[in-house]
């Protein structure tokens, strides 16, 4: 089987890595920077193809000469770019953070004839595949907590935070409206609010926030009280709310000298340098998911918990390997036949069939992504 992989950053490498590993897959990577492809053409059983996957009839005329299709393109590009693929008929496994509702794209897939997973990373991603499966387990779910964040190792001023993504999809988080469900029903806050203090074993006191990560969750799953919450390093929620309320993140451009300038691309360059997470610089993943409710009349609890740092050994980041591993153990699901439900689907999709989330987290587990259950009976 053929496998493009879109990107070659710091996840789509690792994607496409994992993918030829084995030798099970023909994998070719496709992105714009001559750069990250050079890093992949050492490995073996990698191709690389230098394209503008921003442009569209590139993005057909590249894609037709394969079978699936692993998507890590900015959440700018990542609907239109998903759109496009199918199109063109092809599976897609998708980790782009876009905005906009994936289930737009649930009927043209159906007619298409083809799987799409979306969001299918750590978080969202694993997130909304444990909080489906804690839910498929209760006969009432009462909470579906999640914690998720990708941390320096070291912590370094000012923002003590480095990422893997793009810059803007980071702001995403601290600008995009965040929903959750209390009472059953929809809450719409602002990001960065309600902030949390939480003490994680080998990390320390974190502080979590409100943020969007719930995502499809908040209508494909029934609960009285569903969350997500963005984990820092305490003091960058004023950080990032000062920068917000200032007016850095605004996509409205600004006169200045007669020159139209962007503040959140202004704004994402002067980030970046100070937000890249450099070959070697050593990060975590630390991730709760927690859900609680009612089995049989009696009150259950079932608890995901994930600690992940960077690999050593191969030198891939934590955030990389926790959302790219999860990617690639989807595609393989549908590479090896086993998910072939047409349209388009969430991870808590997956959540349903303990086949499923055994499957992924067994994948995981071999790839040293390790997720601690624990279940308790609470009377």
């Amino acid at each position: 089987m053929k496998i493009l992989v879109l990107g070659a950053g710091l996840v789509g490498g690792p994607m496409a890595m994992d993918l030829a590993r084995d030798g099970e897959f023909e994998v070719t990577s496709a992105d714009i920077s001559a750069e990250a492809l050079l890093k992949l053409r050492e490995f073996p059983g990698i191709q690389t193809i230098k394209a503008d996957l921003g442009d569209l009839p590139e993005l057909v005329a590249l894609a037709n000469g394969f079978d699936l299709v692993v998507s890590a393109v900015p959440g700018h590009m990542g609907y239109r770019t998903l759109e496009t693929l199918i199109e063109c008929r092809k599976n897609v496994v998708d980790i782009a953070f876009f905005p906009e509702d994936m289930f737009g794209l649930d009927e043209k897939a159906r007619a298409m004839g083809v799987t799409v997973i979306c969001d299918m990373g750590v978080a969202p991603g694993m997130s909304n595949v444990l909080l489906g499966y804690g839910a498929s387990m209760l006969d009432h779910l009462e909470k579906g907590i999640i914690y998720v964040g990708g941390l320096p190792v070291v912590r370094t001023w000012p923002y003590e935070y480095k990422a893997v993504f793009s810059p803007i999809d980071v702001i995403e988080e601290y600008t995009r409206p965040a929903r959750y469900i209390d009472g059953g029903r929809l809450v719409v806050r602002e990001a960065l609010s309600d902030p949390e203090l939480i003490d994680f074993p080998g990390i320390g006191t974190l502080e979590a926030f409100n943020s969007d990560g719930l995502r499809t969750l908040a209508t494909t799953l029934k609960g009285d009280y569903m969350i997500e919450k963005t984990l820092r390093y305490k003091g960058h929620i004023e950080k990032m709310a000062v920068l917000r309320d200032t007016g850095f993140f605004s996509k409205e451009p600004l006169n200045v000298n007669g020159t139209l300038i962007s503040p959140l691309e202004f704004t994402s360059r002067l980030l970046f340098p100070k937000w890249k997470l450099e070959p070697g610089e050593e990060d975590l993943t630390v991730m709760q998911v927690i859900t609680e409710g009612v089995k049989d009349g009696v009150r259950q609890r079932y608890t995901w918990n994930l600690y992940d740092r960077y690999d050593i050994a191969s030198g891939i980041h934590s955030m990389a390997r926790t959302t790219g591993y999860a990617a690639t153990m989807a595609a393989r699901l549908i590479a090896g036949g086993l998910y072939q439900e047409k349209g388009v689907s969430a991870p808590e999709f997956l959540g349903r069939n303990p086949v499923f989330v055994n499957y992924l987290l067994e994948g995981l587990r071999r790839r040293g992504v390790v997720y601690r259950e624990s279940h308790e009976m609470m009377g």
